[in-house]
């Protein structure tokens, strides 16, 4: 409800902007230089109205680990390089240990856009609303994940909430929907967080959508591998995290847009 009224709030202060500045317009005459002024007033009111849809940040140009440090670190671990233009994982982490994090910032709702290609077999993970601390060992102890994994060249059966492009362990993506590039070649994701909706997207499809925080999330969280975390999925904001979970991983054009 509060980002509701925030978004109709919005609204309102921009049309009285606008309607303020027409009206002082016509009052100095002019029709050509009154056209003119009110276009540049309302270009002006509307940069100014939108606070609430922050530009797109990026996370990783290709060229730069600024911001980027390991879980519960204040420094880069060596498993993770820049290549080519991309983020790599050299697959020296496993199940706790090697993860990184964006710590120059949290975010509560967004949209997050990155693309991953990964080795034949691999397995990793986009995280979100990460919490660090002492408690933490790893951030799929409280953040939900995005998973990223080689569907079809792993080694061993997997259940489809371990599938690529899973809220993991709580939302299987939709099989029907799901189109996934072969280890080795460039996939395209997108995960869009409001307390209204979440959407994971992977090249161009819509694969995953929930409301967070419902009783059926909360039955979802508490039946499964979550119900020994008690943290999990629980914060409002947070960092964003990679999971190193023991393969070749690259990610590039990792970009973010606040909600």
């Amino acid at each position: 409800m509060e980002y509701i009224m925030q978004k109709l709030l919005t609204s309102f202060t921009k049309v009285l902007a606008i309607t303020a500045v027409s009206v002082l317009i016509v009052s100095c005459g002019g029709k050509e230089k009154n056209k003119t002024v009110q276009d540049s007033a309302e270009a002006l009111v509307e940069k100014e109205a939108s606070p609430a849809e922050e530009a797109w940040i990026s996370l990783f140009d290709g060229s730069s680990t600024d911001g980027w440090r390991g879980f519960n670190s204040e420094k880069l671990p060596e498993n993770w390089i820049i290549e080519d233009g991309s983020l790599k994982s050299l697959g020296t982490g496993g199940d706790i240990g090697g993860d990184i994090v964006y710590g120059a910032r949290e975010f509560d709702n967004f949209e997050l856009r990155f693309e991953w290609k990964i080795s034949e077999g691999g397995n990793s993970g986009v995280f979100y609303h990460v919490l660090e601390g002492e408690k933490y060992e790893a951030p799929y102890e409280n953040a939900p994940e995005y998973q990223v994994l080689d569907d079809i060249g792993f080694p061993e059966p997997l259940k489809d909430w371990q599938m690529v492009g899973a809220d993991y362990a709580m939302h299987p993506a939709d099989p029907e929907k799901k189109v996934v590039k072969p280890a080795g070649e460039w996939n395209t994701s997108r995960i869009i967080f409001t307390p209204q909706k979440v959407e994971h997207w992977l090249n161009g499809n819509k694969i995953v959508e929930f409301e967070p925080w419902t009783e059926e999330w909360y039955a979802n969280r508490n039946s499964g591998k979550w119900e020994d975390y008690p943290d999990y999925g629980l914060a409002k904001s947070g960092l964003i995290a990679i999971q190193d979970h023991g393969s070749f991983i690259w990610y590039k054009n990792i970009k973010i847009k606040p909600l």
